[in-house]
């Protein structure tokens, strides 16, 4: 009886993580290290609304996966991924909202030895309140100290523990005595699928200007591509017709052919005066306006010095 429950088990998870990966479009694949059952229930209820999580056995996922691969088979690239203490988080709403909502469910935790450290830990300069029978902990550490008042003081920065570095005993007894929780857990988001395309999460960085700008410099290339090899593509075209409308210009500018844009080329070769006095009429308004507000400074500096002529200490 146990067997067949198992057996139904089973396949009830592999008909609700099918059902999950064809109803949303989009998911993340999260890590779960160091995620204990209660910050996991506290993630669960920030999340209800706004998607679904789900966890299993990497097996199970990975032969639901292949079992589903003729009807969607965009879910063959998530499988290289499943690798580890892994875990899914479906949403149909906006990736980056999502992932700030897991983000905000980090906890702090403590530095246990053994563990690799997820981000770098440095000591300031500060007063342990620890007596002076622990000065040789910190000796062993090779961290700078002095006695101050009765207590041990930190004199220098200290980096302690570098960021994929394996905690050591010594410096996780150091950082419970100084009450440091140095370390945040939470899920972290690995990869993301989006309707088939599995990329990095760095992707949800990226701003609306930063995506304009790289998309401009593309075109960019893909226009000086298309004019240096000559096939025009819909980037290099304006670029043609310029260059063409500026080889009219020439010709005309050489010869008796003339149209209505090359008339004022025209003018201005046969007389060249008023091209002068176009370029002056063009000036910024601001070098004129310079000098006149210069003078009104001046101006204004006389009429101080005449209000203090004519009177004396004793007037």
């Amino acid at each position: 009886m146990g067997r067949e429950d198992r057996t139904a088990w089973k396949a009830n998870y592999f008909v609700r993580i099918v059902g999950l990966i064809d109803e949303y479009p989009t998911c993340f694949l999260v890590g779960v290290d160091n995620v204990g059952s209660k910050q996991m229930q506290e993630i669960r209820h920030a999340m209800r609304g706004h998607g679904e999580i789900l966890m299993g056995k990497n097996t199970m996922i990975r032969k639901a996966f292949r079992g589903h691969l003729q009807k969607n088979p965009a879910v063959e690239k998530l499988l290289p991924y499943i690798v580890g203490n892994i875990g899914f988080v479906f949403t149909n709403e906006d990736l980056s909202d999502i992932r700030k909502k897991l983000l905000e469910n980090k906890r702090g935790a403590p530095a246990k030895a053994g563990a690799l450290a997820p981000c770098d830990v440095k000591l300031p300069p500060q007063n342990t309140g620890m007596g002076p029978e622990k000065t040789s902990f910190f000796q062993a550490l090779q961290i700078p100290t002095k006695i101050s008042r009765g207590t041990i003081e930190i004199l220098n920065e200290v980096h302690l523990i570098k960021v994929g570095e394996k905690v050591g005993a010594s410096e996780a007894a150091l950082l419970n005595m100084l009450n440091i929780q140095p370390f945040s857990y939470g899920l972290v988001v690995q990869q993301v699928y989006d309707n088939g395309t599995i990329y990095s999460p760095e992707v949800l960085d990226m701003t609306t200007d930063e995506l304009r700008s790289r998309f401009q410099q593309g075109v960019t290339n893909v226009a000086c591509v298309s004019l240096a090899i000559g096939y025009p593509t819909k980037a290099s075209i304006p670029h043609l017709v310029v260059n063409a409308f500026k080889s009219f210009l020439a010709v005309a500018a050489e010869t008796d052919v003339t149209f209505k844009e090359a008339e004022k080329v025209k003018e201005y070769l046969a007389d060249p005066s008023k091209f002068a006095a176009a370029v002056s009429a063009s000036a910024p308004a601001a070098a004129s306006a310079a000098p006149a507000a210069e003078a009104k400074k001046e101006e204004e500096k006389e009429e101080s010095e005449d209000e203090d002529l004519g009177f004396g200490l004793f007037d």
